[in-house]
Protein backbone atom coordinates (compact mmCIF):
# COMPACT_ATOMS: atom_id res chain seq x y z
CA UNK A 1 0.00 0.00 0.00
CA UNK A 2 1.37 3.37 -1.11
CA UNK A 3 0.67 6.36 1.06
CA UNK A 4 0.44 9.65 -0.86
CA UNK A 5 1.90 12.56 0.94
CA UNK A 6 0.66 16.11 0.68
CA UNK A 7 3.58 16.94 -1.58
CA UNK A 8 2.73 14.10 -3.95
CA UNK A 9 -0.86 15.23 -4.08
CA UNK A 10 0.14 18.72 -5.15
CA UNK A 11 2.40 17.30 -7.88
CA UNK A 12 -0.41 15.17 -9.29
CA UNK A 13 -2.69 18.15 -9.38
CA UNK A 14 -0.11 20.12 -11.35
CA UNK A 15 0.26 17.32 -13.98
CA UNK A 16 -3.49 17.13 -14.48
CA UNK A 17 -3.65 20.88 -14.89
CA UNK A 18 -0.85 20.76 -17.50
CA UNK A 19 -2.57 18.01 -19.49
CA UNK A 20 -5.84 19.88 -19.35
CA UNK A 21 -4.12 23.00 -20.61
CA UNK A 22 -2.55 21.12 -23.57
CA UNK A 23 -5.90 19.50 -24.35
CA UNK A 24 -7.66 22.87 -24.37
CA UNK A 25 -4.90 24.30 -26.55
CA UNK A 26 -5.32 21.46 -29.08
CA UNK A 27 -9.04 22.11 -29.13
CA UNK A 28 -8.39 25.73 -29.96
CA UNK A 29 -6.00 24.75 -32.86
CA UNK A 30 -8.44 22.31 -34.49
CA UNK A 31 -11.19 23.80 -36.60
CA UNK A 32 -14.14 22.20 -38.23
CA UNK A 33 -13.52 21.58 -41.94
CA UNK A 34 -9.79 21.35 -41.35
CA UNK A 35 -7.70 18.65 -43.02
CA UNK A 36 -5.82 16.73 -40.35
CA UNK A 37 -3.81 13.54 -40.09
CA UNK A 38 -4.98 10.64 -38.00
CA UNK A 39 -3.37 7.42 -36.88
CA UNK A 40 -5.27 4.15 -37.16
CA UNK A 41 -5.71 2.66 -33.68
CA UNK A 42 -8.36 0.05 -34.36
CA UNK A 43 -9.78 -1.75 -37.40
CA UNK A 44 -13.21 -3.26 -36.98
CA UNK A 45 -15.46 -5.20 -39.34
CA UNK A 46 -17.36 -2.05 -40.35
CA UNK A 47 -15.38 0.93 -39.04
CA UNK A 48 -11.86 2.15 -38.66
CA UNK A 49 -10.95 4.27 -35.62
CA UNK A 50 -8.30 6.96 -35.88
CA UNK A 51 -6.65 9.22 -33.35
CA UNK A 52 -6.62 12.81 -34.56
CA UNK A 53 -5.24 14.21 -31.26
CA UNK A 54 -8.65 15.11 -29.96
CA UNK A 55 -10.38 14.02 -26.75
CA UNK A 56 -11.87 11.07 -28.59
CA UNK A 57 -11.00 9.04 -31.66
CA UNK A 58 -12.75 9.50 -34.97
CA UNK A 59 -14.76 6.78 -36.64
CA UNK A 60 -14.53 6.13 -40.41
CA UNK A 61 -16.62 3.56 -42.33
CA UNK A 62 -14.41 0.82 -43.71
CA UNK A 63 -16.11 1.30 -47.11
CA UNK A 64 -14.25 4.60 -47.57
CA UNK A 65 -10.97 2.72 -47.87
CA UNK A 66 -9.89 1.10 -51.14
CA UNK A 67 -7.83 -1.38 -49.14
CA UNK A 68 -8.14 -2.31 -45.47
CA UNK A 69 -5.66 -0.22 -43.41
CA UNK A 70 -3.42 -1.53 -40.70
CA UNK A 71 -2.95 -0.21 -37.13
CA UNK A 72 -0.46 2.61 -37.16
CA UNK A 73 -1.26 3.74 -40.72
CA UNK A 74 -1.56 7.50 -41.18
CA UNK A 75 -4.85 8.64 -42.71
CA UNK A 76 -5.88 12.10 -43.93
CA UNK A 77 -9.33 13.14 -42.75
CA UNK A 78 -11.47 16.26 -42.53
CA UNK A 79 -12.71 17.31 -39.09
CA UNK A 80 -16.45 17.60 -39.64
CA UNK A 81 -17.49 18.34 -36.05
CA UNK A 82 -15.48 18.54 -32.90
CA UNK A 83 -18.25 16.88 -30.94
CA UNK A 84 -21.00 14.76 -32.40
CA UNK A 85 -23.54 12.62 -30.69
CA UNK A 86 -22.07 11.06 -27.57
CA UNK A 87 -19.31 13.65 -27.52
CA UNK A 88 -17.27 11.89 -30.22
CA UNK A 89 -15.34 13.78 -32.85
CA UNK A 90 -16.78 13.41 -36.35
CA UNK A 91 -14.28 12.96 -39.24
CA UNK A 92 -14.54 12.10 -42.99
CA UNK A 93 -11.96 10.38 -45.11
CA UNK A 94 -13.98 10.95 -48.32
CA UNK A 95 -13.96 14.72 -47.86
CA UNK A 96 -10.28 14.62 -47.14
CA UNK A 97 -9.71 12.62 -50.33
CA UNK A 98 -11.64 15.23 -52.34
CA UNK A 99 -9.63 18.07 -50.82
CA UNK A 100 -6.38 16.29 -51.56
CA UNK A 101 -7.58 15.40 -55.09
CA UNK A 102 -8.29 19.05 -55.96
CA UNK A 103 -4.97 20.04 -54.50
CA UNK A 104 -3.22 17.41 -56.63
CA UNK A 105 -5.27 18.47 -59.67
CA UNK A 106 -4.12 22.07 -59.31
CA UNK A 107 -0.51 21.04 -58.78
CA UNK A 108 -0.68 18.72 -61.79
CA UNK A 109 -1.99 21.56 -63.96
CA UNK A 110 0.61 24.04 -62.69
CA UNK A 111 3.51 21.58 -63.02
CA UNK A 112 2.31 19.88 -66.24
CA UNK A 113 2.12 16.52 -64.51
CA UNK A 114 -0.25 13.72 -65.61
CA UNK A 115 -3.42 12.65 -63.85
CA UNK A 116 -5.22 9.34 -64.13
CA UNK A 117 -8.64 8.93 -65.64
CA UNK A 118 -11.00 6.54 -67.39
CA UNK A 119 -12.81 7.06 -70.70
CA UNK A 120 -16.43 6.98 -69.59
CA UNK A 121 -18.52 7.79 -72.65
CA UNK A 122 -18.44 9.25 -76.14
CA UNK A 123 -19.81 12.79 -76.47
CA UNK A 124 -19.79 15.36 -79.25
CA UNK A 125 -16.22 16.05 -80.34
CA UNK A 126 -14.57 13.61 -77.96
CA UNK A 127 -14.90 11.73 -74.68
CA UNK A 128 -16.07 12.37 -71.14
CA UNK A 129 -13.35 11.19 -68.77
CA UNK A 130 -13.92 10.11 -65.16
CA UNK A 131 -11.11 11.50 -63.00
CA UNK A 132 -12.55 10.13 -59.76
CA UNK A 133 -14.23 11.79 -56.76
CA UNK A 134 -17.09 12.80 -59.02
CA UNK A 135 -14.88 15.00 -61.17
CA UNK A 136 -15.12 14.69 -64.98
CA UNK A 137 -13.09 16.17 -67.77
CA UNK A 138 -13.34 16.43 -71.56
CA UNK A 139 -10.80 14.84 -73.91
CA UNK A 140 -11.14 15.98 -77.56
CA UNK A 141 -11.04 13.23 -80.20
CA UNK A 142 -7.89 14.75 -81.71
CA UNK A 143 -6.12 14.52 -78.32
CA UNK A 144 -7.13 10.96 -77.56
CA UNK A 145 -4.29 9.03 -79.18
CA UNK A 146 -1.09 9.44 -81.16
CA UNK A 147 -2.83 7.66 -84.04
CA UNK A 148 -6.18 8.34 -85.70
CA UNK A 149 -9.19 7.14 -83.69
CA UNK A 150 -11.08 4.81 -86.00
CA UNK A 151 -13.57 3.30 -83.51
CA UNK A 152 -14.27 5.53 -80.46
CA UNK A 153 -16.21 2.79 -78.68
CA UNK A 154 -13.00 0.79 -78.30
CA UNK A 155 -11.74 3.41 -75.84
CA UNK A 156 -14.69 3.22 -73.41
CA UNK A 157 -13.48 1.82 -70.07
CA UNK A 158 -9.83 2.38 -70.97
CA UNK A 159 -7.73 3.80 -68.12
CA UNK A 160 -4.87 6.10 -68.90
CA UNK A 161 -2.89 9.16 -68.00
CA UNK A 162 -3.75 12.65 -69.20
CA UNK A 163 -2.19 16.10 -69.19
CA UNK A 164 -4.49 18.93 -68.11
CA UNK A 165 -4.70 21.50 -70.90
CA UNK A 166 -7.25 23.68 -69.05
CA UNK A 167 -8.91 23.82 -65.59
CA UNK A 168 -11.13 26.87 -65.87
CA UNK A 169 -12.70 28.88 -68.66
CA UNK A 170 -14.41 32.22 -68.01
CA UNK A 171 -14.04 31.59 -64.27
CA UNK A 172 -15.99 28.38 -64.64
CA UNK A 173 -14.67 24.92 -64.02
CA UNK A 174 -13.95 23.31 -67.40
CA UNK A 175 -11.34 20.57 -67.40
CA UNK A 176 -9.84 19.80 -70.84
CA UNK A 177 -7.53 16.79 -71.00
CA UNK A 178 -4.99 15.45 -73.50
CA UNK A 179 -4.05 11.79 -73.47
CA UNK A 180 -2.10 12.31 -76.68
CA UNK A 181 0.03 15.01 -75.05
CA UNK A 182 1.03 12.65 -72.27
CA UNK A 183 1.70 9.80 -74.70
CA UNK A 184 3.89 11.94 -76.96
CA UNK A 185 5.91 13.19 -74.00
CA UNK A 186 6.19 9.70 -72.57
CA UNK A 187 7.25 8.27 -75.93
CA UNK A 188 9.83 11.04 -76.41
CA UNK A 189 11.31 10.30 -72.96
CA UNK A 190 11.45 6.57 -73.58
CA UNK A 191 12.91 7.09 -77.04
CA UNK A 192 15.59 9.39 -75.67
CA UNK A 193 16.39 6.80 -73.02
CA UNK A 194 16.56 4.09 -75.72
CA UNK A 195 19.09 6.03 -77.81
CA UNK A 196 21.21 6.87 -74.76
CA UNK A 197 21.29 3.34 -73.34
CA UNK A 198 21.26 1.17 -76.51
CA UNK A 199 24.22 0.28 -78.72
CA UNK A 200 24.55 -1.38 -82.11
CA UNK A 201 24.52 -5.13 -81.62
CA UNK A 202 22.22 -5.03 -78.59
CA UNK A 203 19.23 -7.38 -78.51
CA UNK A 204 15.87 -5.67 -77.96
CA UNK A 205 12.30 -6.93 -77.65
CA UNK A 206 9.44 -5.43 -79.61
CA UNK A 207 6.01 -6.16 -81.02
CA UNK A 208 5.27 -6.39 -84.75
CA UNK A 209 3.08 -3.37 -85.44
CA UNK A 210 2.49 -3.17 -89.21
CA UNK A 211 3.81 -4.28 -92.60
CA UNK A 212 4.96 -2.49 -95.75
CA UNK A 213 6.28 -3.77 -99.06
CA UNK A 214 9.83 -3.19 -97.78
CA UNK A 215 9.56 -4.72 -94.31
CA UNK A 216 7.82 -4.47 -90.93
CA UNK A 217 7.60 -1.78 -88.25
CA UNK A 218 8.34 -2.96 -84.73
CA UNK A 219 6.85 -1.20 -81.68
CA UNK A 220 9.66 -0.74 -79.15
CA UNK A 221 7.44 0.90 -76.58
CA UNK A 222 5.53 3.68 -78.28
CA UNK A 223 8.17 4.31 -80.96
CA UNK A 224 9.06 2.22 -83.97
CA UNK A 225 12.08 0.46 -85.34
CA UNK A 226 12.28 -0.86 -88.92
CA UNK A 227 12.87 -4.51 -89.70
CA UNK A 228 13.76 -4.22 -93.39
CA UNK A 229 12.91 -7.08 -95.72
CA UNK A 230 16.62 -7.50 -96.48
CA UNK A 231 17.37 -7.94 -92.77
CA UNK A 232 14.84 -10.70 -92.16
CA UNK A 233 17.00 -13.43 -93.66
CA UNK A 234 20.33 -13.86 -95.40
CA UNK A 235 18.29 -15.50 -98.15
CA UNK A 236 15.77 -14.06 -100.60
CA UNK A 237 12.64 -12.66 -98.92
CA UNK A 238 9.53 -11.84 -100.94
CA UNK A 239 6.88 -11.68 -98.18
CA UNK A 240 7.70 -10.12 -94.78
CA UNK A 241 4.68 -11.95 -93.33
CA UNK A 242 6.50 -15.25 -93.86
CA UNK A 243 8.97 -14.30 -91.13
CA UNK A 244 6.98 -12.33 -88.53
CA UNK A 245 3.29 -11.99 -87.67
CA UNK A 246 1.36 -8.89 -86.65
CA UNK A 247 1.17 -8.61 -82.85
CA UNK A 248 4.03 -11.09 -82.38
CA UNK A 249 6.64 -10.28 -79.75
CA UNK A 250 10.10 -10.75 -81.22
CA UNK A 251 13.73 -10.38 -80.23
CA UNK A 252 15.82 -8.41 -82.70
CA UNK A 253 19.35 -7.10 -83.03
CA UNK A 254 20.00 -3.39 -83.39
CA UNK A 255 22.10 -2.86 -86.54
CA UNK A 256 21.77 0.90 -87.02
CA UNK A 257 21.02 3.89 -84.77
CA UNK A 258 20.60 7.46 -86.00
CA UNK A 259 19.66 9.81 -83.11
CA UNK A 260 19.53 12.84 -85.41
CA UNK A 261 17.09 11.25 -87.84
CA UNK A 262 15.48 9.26 -85.01
CA UNK A 263 15.83 6.04 -87.03
CA UNK A 264 16.32 2.55 -85.67
CA UNK A 265 17.12 -0.43 -87.91
CA UNK A 266 16.62 -3.93 -86.59
CA UNK A 267 17.57 -7.38 -87.84
CA UNK A 268 16.55 -11.01 -87.56
CA UNK A 269 19.25 -12.41 -89.80
CA UNK A 270 22.15 -11.09 -87.70
CA UNK A 271 21.51 -13.79 -85.11
CA UNK A 272 23.22 -16.17 -87.58
CA UNK A 273 26.62 -15.80 -89.36
CA UNK A 274 26.86 -14.12 -92.76
CA UNK A 275 27.08 -16.95 -95.33
CA UNK A 276 29.27 -14.77 -97.56
CA UNK A 277 32.10 -15.18 -95.09
CA UNK A 278 32.39 -18.83 -96.09
CA UNK A 279 31.70 -18.33 -99.81
CA UNK A 280 35.22 -18.92 -101.14
CA UNK A 281 35.52 -22.11 -99.12
CA UNK A 282 32.55 -23.56 -101.04
CA UNK A 283 32.54 -21.93 -104.48
CA UNK A 284 35.03 -21.09 -107.21
CA UNK A 285 34.77 -19.49 -110.67
CA UNK A 286 33.72 -22.04 -113.33
CA UNK A 287 32.11 -24.32 -110.73
CA UNK A 288 28.79 -25.81 -111.87
CA UNK A 289 26.28 -25.73 -108.99
CA UNK A 290 22.58 -26.19 -108.42
CA UNK A 291 20.32 -23.26 -107.59
CA UNK A 292 16.68 -22.26 -107.30
CA UNK A 293 15.11 -19.45 -109.33
CA UNK A 294 13.73 -16.86 -106.88
CA UNK A 295 12.96 -13.82 -109.04
CA UNK A 296 12.60 -12.90 -112.72
CA UNK A 297 13.27 -9.39 -114.06
CA UNK A 298 13.56 -7.79 -117.49
CA UNK A 299 17.35 -8.08 -117.33
CA UNK A 300 17.78 -11.57 -115.92
CA UNK A 301 16.98 -14.20 -113.29
CA UNK A 302 18.00 -14.28 -109.62
CA UNK A 303 19.04 -17.76 -108.50
CA UNK A 304 19.62 -18.80 -104.89
CA UNK A 305 22.57 -21.15 -104.35
CA UNK A 306 21.89 -21.46 -100.61
CA UNK A 307 20.17 -19.34 -97.97
CA UNK A 308 21.79 -15.94 -98.16
CA UNK A 309 23.76 -16.58 -101.38
CA UNK A 310 21.89 -15.34 -104.43
CA UNK A 311 23.33 -14.67 -107.87
CA UNK A 312 22.16 -13.08 -111.11
CA UNK A 313 22.04 -14.89 -114.43
CA UNK A 314 21.89 -12.02 -116.92
CA UNK A 315 19.48 -12.46 -119.82
CA UNK A 316 22.46 -12.68 -122.17
CA UNK A 317 23.75 -15.72 -120.23
CA UNK A 318 20.57 -17.80 -120.53
CA UNK A 319 21.03 -19.26 -124.04
CA UNK A 320 23.75 -19.54 -126.64
CA UNK A 321 21.42 -19.16 -129.58
CA UNK A 322 17.83 -18.36 -128.58
CA UNK A 323 16.73 -14.73 -128.68
CA UNK A 324 15.21 -14.24 -125.20
CA UNK A 325 13.14 -11.12 -124.59
CA UNK A 326 12.33 -12.02 -120.97
CA UNK A 327 13.68 -14.78 -118.68
CA UNK A 328 10.14 -16.11 -118.16
CA UNK A 329 10.39 -17.57 -121.66
CA UNK A 330 12.81 -20.22 -120.37
CA UNK A 331 12.53 -20.12 -116.55
CA UNK A 332 9.90 -20.15 -113.83
CA UNK A 333 10.17 -19.09 -110.20
CA UNK A 334 10.95 -22.17 -108.15
CA UNK A 335 12.80 -24.00 -110.96
CA UNK A 336 15.91 -25.90 -109.86
CA UNK A 337 18.68 -25.35 -112.42
CA UNK A 338 22.36 -26.04 -113.00
CA UNK A 339 24.43 -22.88 -113.41
CA UNK A 340 28.08 -21.94 -113.75
CA UNK A 341 29.74 -19.37 -111.48
CA UNK A 342 31.19 -16.74 -113.84
CA UNK A 343 32.44 -14.22 -111.28
CA UNK A 344 31.77 -12.97 -107.74
CA UNK A 345 32.34 -9.99 -105.45
CA UNK A 346 32.22 -10.87 -101.76
CA UNK A 347 32.35 -7.24 -100.61
CA UNK A 348 29.30 -6.38 -102.71
CA UNK A 349 27.62 -9.71 -102.12
CA UNK A 350 27.26 -10.42 -105.84
CA UNK A 351 27.59 -13.55 -107.97
CA UNK A 352 27.33 -13.65 -111.76
CA UNK A 353 25.89 -16.92 -113.04
CA UNK A 354 25.54 -18.50 -116.46
CA UNK A 355 22.88 -20.93 -117.59
CA UNK A 356 24.12 -21.42 -121.14
CA UNK A 357 27.66 -22.27 -120.02
CA UNK A 358 26.57 -25.67 -118.71
CA UNK A 359 25.40 -26.66 -122.22
CA UNK A 360 27.40 -27.09 -125.49
CA UNK A 361 27.66 -23.99 -127.70
CA UNK A 362 26.28 -24.92 -131.13
CA UNK A 363 28.29 -22.10 -132.71
CA UNK A 364 31.48 -24.01 -131.91
CA UNK A 365 30.54 -26.64 -134.51
CA UNK A 366 28.33 -24.53 -136.77
CA UNK A 367 30.66 -24.90 -139.77
CA UNK A 368 30.30 -28.67 -139.54
CA UNK A 369 26.53 -28.41 -139.28
CA UNK A 370 26.14 -25.96 -142.15
CA UNK A 371 29.14 -26.10 -144.49
CA UNK A 372 29.33 -23.58 -147.32
CA UNK A 373 27.33 -24.81 -150.31
CA UNK A 374 24.68 -26.59 -148.22
CA UNK A 375 21.24 -26.26 -149.81
CA UNK A 376 18.32 -25.89 -147.40
CA UNK A 377 14.59 -25.24 -147.31
CA UNK A 378 13.84 -23.01 -144.33
CA UNK A 379 11.31 -20.49 -143.03
CA UNK A 380 11.64 -16.69 -143.25
CA UNK A 381 11.24 -15.33 -139.68
CA UNK A 382 11.94 -11.62 -140.11
CA UNK A 383 12.26 -9.12 -142.96
CA UNK A 384 14.41 -5.98 -142.71
CA UNK A 385 15.32 -3.15 -145.08
CA UNK A 386 18.56 -4.94 -145.95
CA UNK A 387 17.22 -8.47 -146.32
CA UNK A 388 15.65 -11.28 -144.34
CA UNK A 389 16.49 -13.61 -141.43
CA UNK A 390 15.89 -17.28 -142.14
CA UNK A 391 15.65 -19.76 -139.26
CA UNK A 392 18.04 -22.68 -139.70
CA UNK A 393 17.17 -24.25 -136.32
CA UNK A 394 15.81 -22.98 -133.00
CA UNK A 395 17.89 -19.98 -132.01
CA UNK A 396 20.12 -19.96 -135.10
CA UNK A 397 19.26 -17.74 -138.04
CA UNK A 398 21.01 -17.07 -141.29
CA UNK A 399 20.86 -13.72 -143.06
CA UNK A 400 19.72 -13.41 -146.66
CA UNK A 401 20.87 -10.05 -148.02
CA UNK A 402 18.78 -8.37 -150.69
CA UNK A 403 21.84 -8.43 -153.01
CA UNK A 404 21.73 -12.23 -152.88
CA UNK A 405 18.13 -12.55 -154.03
CA UNK A 406 18.70 -12.11 -157.78
CA UNK A 407 21.59 -12.02 -160.19
CA UNK A 408 19.88 -9.63 -162.52
CA UNK A 409 17.48 -7.48 -160.49
CA UNK A 410 18.26 -4.81 -157.92
CA UNK A 411 15.73 -5.49 -155.15
CA UNK A 412 15.41 -2.44 -152.93
CA UNK A 413 12.49 -3.77 -150.85
CA UNK A 414 12.96 -7.43 -149.75
CA UNK A 415 9.33 -7.46 -148.56
CA UNK A 416 8.21 -7.23 -152.20
CA UNK A 417 9.51 -10.73 -152.94
CA UNK A 418 9.57 -12.39 -149.49
CA UNK A 419 6.99 -12.94 -146.74
CA UNK A 420 7.56 -13.76 -143.08
CA UNK A 421 6.52 -17.35 -142.39
CA UNK A 422 7.04 -18.69 -145.92
CA UNK A 423 9.54 -21.44 -146.68
CA UNK A 424 12.18 -20.75 -149.28
CA UNK A 425 15.17 -22.55 -150.81
CA UNK A 426 18.56 -21.09 -149.84
CA UNK A 427 22.21 -22.02 -149.97
CA UNK A 428 24.90 -21.33 -147.32
CA UNK A 429 27.40 -18.93 -148.86
CA UNK A 430 29.55 -18.06 -145.78
CA UNK A 431 29.93 -19.01 -142.07
CA UNK A 432 31.61 -16.84 -139.39
CA UNK A 433 31.82 -18.79 -136.10
CA UNK A 434 33.40 -15.97 -134.10
CA UNK A 435 30.82 -13.30 -134.95
CA UNK A 436 27.99 -15.88 -135.02
CA UNK A 437 26.94 -15.05 -138.57
CA UNK A 438 25.74 -17.25 -141.41
CA UNK A 439 25.16 -15.72 -144.84
CA UNK A 440 22.58 -17.25 -147.15
CA UNK A 441 21.76 -16.78 -150.82
CA UNK A 442 18.94 -17.51 -153.22
CA UNK A 443 20.53 -16.44 -156.48
CA UNK A 444 23.47 -18.76 -155.81
CA UNK A 445 21.11 -21.71 -156.32
CA UNK A 446 21.49 -21.00 -160.06
CA UNK A 447 24.49 -20.34 -162.26
CA UNK A 448 25.57 -16.74 -162.45
CA UNK A 449 24.12 -15.43 -165.76
CA UNK A 450 26.84 -12.80 -165.87
CA UNK A 451 29.51 -15.48 -166.06
CA UNK A 452 27.52 -17.27 -168.72
CA UNK A 453 27.07 -14.04 -170.64
CA UNK A 454 30.78 -13.30 -170.53
CA UNK A 455 31.53 -16.77 -171.87
CA UNK A 456 28.94 -16.52 -174.65
CA UNK A 457 29.42 -12.84 -175.47
CA UNK A 458 32.95 -11.76 -174.58
CA UNK A 459 34.14 -8.24 -175.11
CA UNK A 460 33.86 -7.28 -178.80
CA UNK A 461 30.96 -9.66 -179.46
CA UNK A 462 27.87 -8.59 -181.41
CA UNK A 463 24.69 -9.05 -179.35
CA UNK A 464 20.99 -8.46 -179.87
CA UNK A 465 18.59 -7.09 -177.30
CA UNK A 466 15.41 -5.22 -176.54
CA UNK A 467 15.28 -1.64 -175.37
CA UNK A 468 13.73 -1.47 -171.87
CA UNK A 469 14.03 2.25 -171.17
CA UNK A 470 15.37 5.51 -172.59
CA UNK A 471 17.04 8.00 -170.24
CA UNK A 472 18.81 11.35 -170.55
CA UNK A 473 22.17 9.63 -170.56
CA UNK A 474 21.46 6.64 -172.74
CA UNK A 475 19.43 3.55 -173.52
CA UNK A 476 19.03 0.37 -171.40
CA UNK A 477 18.90 -2.86 -173.33
CA UNK A 478 17.91 -6.35 -172.06
CA UNK A 479 20.09 -9.06 -173.60
CA UNK A 480 19.94 -12.86 -173.34
CA UNK A 481 19.94 -14.11 -169.74
CA UNK A 482 17.77 -11.22 -168.58
CA UNK A 483 20.76 -8.92 -168.06
CA UNK A 484 20.46 -5.22 -168.76
CA UNK A 485 23.24 -3.29 -170.41
CA UNK A 486 23.66 0.43 -171.09
CA UNK A 487 24.34 2.18 -174.38
CA UNK A 488 25.61 5.60 -173.45
CA UNK A 489 24.19 8.34 -175.69
CA UNK A 490 27.73 8.96 -177.03
CA UNK A 491 27.67 5.41 -178.37
CA UNK A 492 24.25 5.67 -180.01
CA UNK A 493 25.48 7.65 -183.08
CA UNK A 494 27.07 6.48 -186.30
CA UNK A 495 30.83 6.88 -186.63
CA UNK A 496 31.63 10.49 -187.52
CA UNK A 497 28.13 11.67 -186.51
CA UNK A 498 27.90 14.60 -184.09
CA UNK A 499 26.40 13.68 -180.68
CA UNK A 500 23.24 15.52 -179.64
CA UNK A 501 20.21 14.90 -177.42
CA UNK A 502 18.12 14.45 -180.58
CA UNK A 503 19.71 11.06 -181.12
CA UNK A 504 17.77 9.70 -178.10
CA UNK A 505 14.48 10.34 -179.91
CA UNK A 506 15.34 7.68 -182.45
CA UNK A 507 14.87 4.89 -179.88
CA UNK A 508 11.80 3.55 -178.12
CA UNK A 509 11.20 0.86 -175.42
CA UNK A 510 10.41 -2.54 -176.92
CA UNK A 511 12.52 -1.90 -180.03
CA UNK A 512 14.94 -4.66 -181.04
CA UNK A 513 18.50 -3.54 -181.46
CA UNK A 514 21.92 -4.92 -182.41
CA UNK A 515 25.07 -3.59 -180.76
CA UNK A 516 28.60 -4.46 -179.70
CA UNK A 517 29.77 -5.54 -176.22
CA UNK A 518 32.43 -3.03 -175.19
CA UNK A 519 32.80 -4.10 -171.55
CA UNK A 520 31.40 -6.84 -169.28
CA UNK A 521 32.21 -7.15 -165.55
CA UNK A 522 30.34 -9.91 -163.64
CA UNK A 523 31.72 -8.78 -160.29
CA UNK A 524 30.28 -5.26 -160.56
CA UNK A 525 27.43 -6.53 -162.78
CA UNK A 526 28.17 -3.96 -165.46
CA UNK A 527 27.52 -4.40 -169.18
CA UNK A 528 28.48 -1.63 -171.61
CA UNK A 529 27.17 -1.70 -175.18
CA UNK A 530 27.75 0.45 -178.27
CA UNK A 531 26.02 1.00 -181.63
CA UNK A 532 28.84 3.27 -182.78
CA UNK A 533 31.42 0.47 -182.26
CA UNK A 534 29.10 -2.04 -183.87
CA UNK A 535 28.94 0.18 -187.03
CA UNK A 536 32.69 0.65 -186.97
CA UNK A 537 33.13 -3.08 -186.70
CA UNK A 538 30.94 -3.51 -189.77
CA UNK A 539 32.99 -0.92 -191.65
CA UNK A 540 36.20 -2.70 -190.79
CA UNK A 541 34.84 -5.98 -192.09
CA UNK A 542 33.66 -4.35 -195.29
CA UNK A 543 37.04 -2.68 -195.82
CA UNK A 544 38.79 -5.94 -195.11
CA UNK A 545 36.59 -7.66 -197.70
CA UNK A 546 37.21 -4.89 -200.24
CA UNK A 547 40.97 -5.22 -199.84
CA UNK A 548 40.84 -8.95 -200.48
CA UNK A 549 38.67 -8.49 -203.60
CA UNK A 550 41.10 -6.06 -205.35
CA UNK A 551 43.54 -7.35 -207.96
CA UNK A 552 46.76 -8.24 -206.23
CA UNK A 553 48.71 -6.37 -208.90
CA UNK A 554 46.84 -3.16 -208.45
CA UNK A 555 48.57 -0.76 -206.15
CA UNK A 556 46.03 0.68 -203.67
CA UNK A 557 46.86 2.38 -200.41
CA UNK A 558 44.82 1.96 -197.20
CA UNK A 559 44.24 5.72 -197.16
CA UNK A 560 42.62 5.55 -200.62
CA UNK A 561 40.23 2.86 -199.42
CA UNK A 562 39.18 4.82 -196.34
CA UNK A 563 38.62 7.94 -198.41
CA UNK A 564 36.53 5.99 -200.92
CA UNK A 565 34.43 4.34 -198.17
CA UNK A 566 34.01 7.67 -196.50
CA UNK A 567 32.74 9.25 -199.72
CA UNK A 568 30.40 6.31 -200.15
CA UNK A 569 28.96 6.73 -196.67
CA UNK A 570 28.56 10.49 -197.12
CA UNK A 571 26.56 9.91 -200.31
Amino acid sequence: MVVMTEKDSEKSTDIQASLQEEYLKSLEELEEGQLVEGSVIQVGPENVFVDVGYKSEGKIPLSEFETTPEIGDIVNVVLVRKEGKGGQVVVSKNKADVKLFWKELREAFDNEQPVEGTFDKVIKGGFEVDLGHGVRGFCPMSKTDVQRVENPDEYIGLKGKFLIDRLYSDNKLKIVLSRRGFMERDIAERKEKFFSETSIGDVVTGTVKSFTSFGAFIDLGGFDGLLHINDMSWGHVTRPKDYVKKGQEVELKVIKLDPEEQKINLSLKHFTPDPWLAFEAKYQVNDIVKGTVTKLTDFGAFIELEEGIEGLAHISELSWVKRINHPKEVLNIGDEVDVMILSYDIQQGRVSLGLKQVRPNPWDTIADSYPVGTRLTRKVVKITNAGAFVELEEGIDGFLHSDDLSWTRKIKNPGSVLKAGEEIDVVVISVDEESHRIRLGVKQLEEDPWQSLRKTYPKGSVIEGEITSVTDFGVFVRVPGGIEGLINKFNLTQPGEEVSDEVLSRFSPGEKITCLVTDINPHSQRLSLSIREYQRNLQRKEISKYIHDEDEETTVTFADILKEKGDSLDS
